[in-house]
Order: structure tokens, then sequence, then C-alpha cells
């Protein structure tokens, strides 16, 4: 990846109180302990897939790698946590100097993973990588969570556009976040004009109900748009009745609509009305957009309908159903000083079966058949094989505490686009199952 960042990363206030007490609280101990120093390797990962997905979306790389560069903590941080007596104060006067200063490494965005995939592998002192735990999972499960449900309508549509539209029906920072990650999955256009501004997505958005209400008549809706956007918007057309809406639209505008959109209704029939109609009229260059409570399983149903365009809110921007990843960050090993040479032992949970990890600072890559498509993915913590060698997943980051991979938004999203095809053909099926390759531990 290369370090040129073509989005606008204006206004990033501290990303340091964005974790939970304990990491604090932590770090206090380890400092009292003596092993805060201790040179220690994380890895965030998730043991499984959300039930009946056949494989993930790595979304939220380039926000994560915001979040590392802007956590620190400010005099009026320092001071709240010296009021709420979070910390001792030999722990605030180390966090008054805390920069990450530690080396990153993980899945390029927009790659698709795995369970056991290690997403993000973050090496440094005990102390600076258990701090950053928090913000990079609340990150990466939400990003990853709302560009998997983006990549499976993106396979529904088939080539046809998606618009995200959900910024009403989540927080409206979540709604900007979710729009960068939609886009990585495989959107094309965005309403969110935050979203536009921050991340360089193309915005659209015409009209809505209340504008056509506003006017005596729905021609005078229809003249008051054209006369201002022109012959090329788009007009909605179910507040009354659609076939007249449509009818009354190539009169205002001409042939040279744009699109409509209708909003309501049974979309498969009436989009095959409208389509006609609109035929009929002479408008056969006028495209249709649908909308109203879209899923990957209503974008499938319409496959077979005349449509141009789905416009995807409330279902997008909640993950389908699937809103989190449920991704976990892991030490995974460490060593018994500060020394980086100093030999690593790997460590993991054991207690309980359904938490247990794998220990170890790992390396990953993706098996091909011989027609190149994906047929496991290979995860290790010794020696790489030669033929594996060219198909390793992780890529650098940040070394020493400097951030070196920023990317253009759309560099990620061509990435999912080349994974996504080089997967069998059985992880674009909508129906429940399996991760679509296994994962397998060398």
């Amino acid at each position: 990846m290369n370090s040129a960042d073509l989005g606008r990363r204006v206004g990033v206030p501290s990303t340091a109180l964005f974790t939970d007490q304990y990491e604090l609280t932590m770090v206090q101990a380890a400092l009292k302990a003596g092993t805060a120093e201790r040179h220690s390797v994380f890895e965030a990962f998730t043991r499984r897939l959300p039930e009946g997905r056949r494989y993930g979306v790595v979304a939220g790389i380039g926000r994560v790698l915001d979040a590392v560069e802007n956590f620190h903590f400010d005099d009026e941080m320092l001071t709240f946590l010296r009021e709420q007596d979070v910390v001792d104060g030999p722990t605030l006067d180390w966090l008054a100097d805390y920069r990450f200063s530690g080396d990153i490494w993980g899945y390029p965005e927009g790659e698709v993973y795995f369970p056991g995939s290690p997403i993000l592998r973050v090496e440094g002192s005990f102390a600076e990588c258990v701090l950053l735990e928090t913000v990079i999972l609340s990150i990466l499960n939400h990003d990853s969570a709302i560009a998997a449900a983006a990549s499976r309508m993106s396979a529904a549509a088939g080539g046809r556009g998606l618009i995200e539209m959900g910024a009403r029906r989540t927080h409206e920072l979540s709604a900007v976040a979710s729009a960068r990650a939609a886009y990585i999955g495989g959107f094309d256009t965005t309403s969110d004009l935050a979203a536009g501004f921050r991340y360089n997505i193309p915005t659209v958005g015409t009209s809505a109900h209340a504008f056509t209400l506003l006017h005596d008549t729905e021609r005078d809706a229809f003249r008051a748009q054209v006369d201002s956007l022109g012959r090329g918007t788009t007009l909605l057309v179910d507040t009354y009745d659609v076939a007249e809406a449509v009818r009354t639209a190539v009169e205002v505008a001409g042939t040279e609509l744009g699109a409509v959109r209708i909003d309501s209704g049974d979309l498969l029939l009436v989009a095959h009305r409208v389509r006609q109609q609109l035929d009929e009229l002479g408008a056969t260059g006028t495209k249709i957009v649908v909308t109203s409570d879209l899923d990957e399983y209503a974008i499938a149903s319409l496959a077979a309908a005349p449509v141009d365009a789905y416009g995807v809110g409330t279902q997008l921007v909640t993950g389908s159903g699937q809103p989190t990843c449920s991704m976990v960050y892991k030490l995974v090993a460490r060593a018994g000083s500060a020394d980086p040479a100093e030999p690593l032992h790997a460590v993991a949970k054991k207690s309980l079966s359904s938490k247990s990890s794998v220990g170890g600072r790992k390396w990953a890559a993706r098996r091909l058949d011989e027609s190149g498509v994906a047929e496991a993915e290979v995860i290790g913590t010794g020696p790489v094989p030669a033929e594996l060698a060219e198909r390793q997943l992780l890529v650098e980051l940040v070394r020493g505490g400097e951030v070196i991979a920023r990317e253009p938004l759309d560099a990620a999203r061509e990435r999912h686009m080349a994974a996504r095809a080089g997967l069998p053909m059985s992880a674009m099926q909508l129906s429940r199952g399996e991760p679509v390759i296994p994962t397998e531990y060398i």
C-alpha cells in the first residue's frame, strides 16, 4: 500500500478515552509490578464468523490508523482521570507521555477474512499495546460488520447501482463510518454529506415525499425540481398514484428524465409496470431506482425486475442482522523484558474451550487451487512454507509508531472486489452455510 491518504483527516480529536477503564488499571498494576514494558504481541481476530456468513470483510483499517495516531492524553483528560481516581499519580505521569511507538501489521483493508485470521497484529510494550484494545475493536467490529453486509448486497445486486442511505437510522458518527465501510463493500454512492466530505465518496440525493406534499400538485413539485436540478434528476413517483406520477414526470421532464424512484408497494410488480409505461412514453433511457427497507435478500428477489439501482438504509447500517463481528484482541506472545530481541513465549487463554485461542505471533496466507481459487486460509507461527511465501496476507501498517500505509479508499474497494472474486462461487450464496474455505493451522 502507498502512503497517500486522499481522505480529509480534519478535526480529529484524541481517541485516548475511547477505551474501557480496565485498560488503564492494568497499566497501573503492570507499572507497579515492573512488567508493563515487557515486549508483547497482541492480535485481533474472530473465533467464528457471524451465523450463516461465509466470509468476512476487513474494514476500518484506515480509521484504526487514525485512532492510533491520535491516541494521547491531554491535560483535560488527565485531570478527569485524577479527579475520578481512575489511576494513581505515577500512572498519570506515564499516560501524559504516551504515544504508541510499536509496530502494527494487518490484513489490508478490503481483504476477506475467516475464523482465526490474524486481522491485526500489534507489537510493542505490554502497556502501550493494551491501551489500544478497546478503540481498535470498536472500529473493526463495527466497520467490518457493515462492509460484510454491503458485500453481500453488492453480490446480490449483480452490478446494478447501490446507494447507501442509512444516516437517519443510526448515530450520526456511525453513519459516516458506515458509509465508508459500505463503499469498501461495493456500494457506489452515499446520501451522507459528512461521509462524502471526509472520505471523498460520491454523494447523491434529490427529494423526499415532503417536497411533493409541499406543493399544490404533484406536477408543480416535479416542475420545481426539474427547473432547479435539470431533466437528469430523479423524481419520486409513489406519493399518490404511481402510474399518474410517471405520466406527469415524463410530461414535465421529457424523455430525457434521468430516473424515477419507487419507495413502497410490491417493488417487483411496480417496477415492471413502471418500466413498461416509461418505454411506452418514449423514456427508454429513464432509470428506475427502488428503496424501502431493502436487504440482500430483497435485492436478490428483484434480480428479474427492471431495476437500475437500489437505495439501502436500515439493514445496511445495522449489518443486516449481524451488527458486530465478535472480534477479540488477545495477548498471544510476550518476552520477559523490554528487549525486542529476547525470545517470545507463546501465551493463550485455555480455560474455556469456546473462548480458547492459539498462542504465538502468527503469519497468514491463502492457498489457491490449480484454477487460482482460494481453498484454505493457512495460519502458522513457524517458518512460512516456500509455496505460500508469495501468498502472505499481512502487510506492514505502522513501524516504530509511524503510520506508513495510508491509501485512497478506492484502493480498499478495488481490493475487496478482487478478493471476493477469488473465493469459490458458493461464497456468493445467501443461504446459511459454513465459511467458504477452511482455516488450517500449521
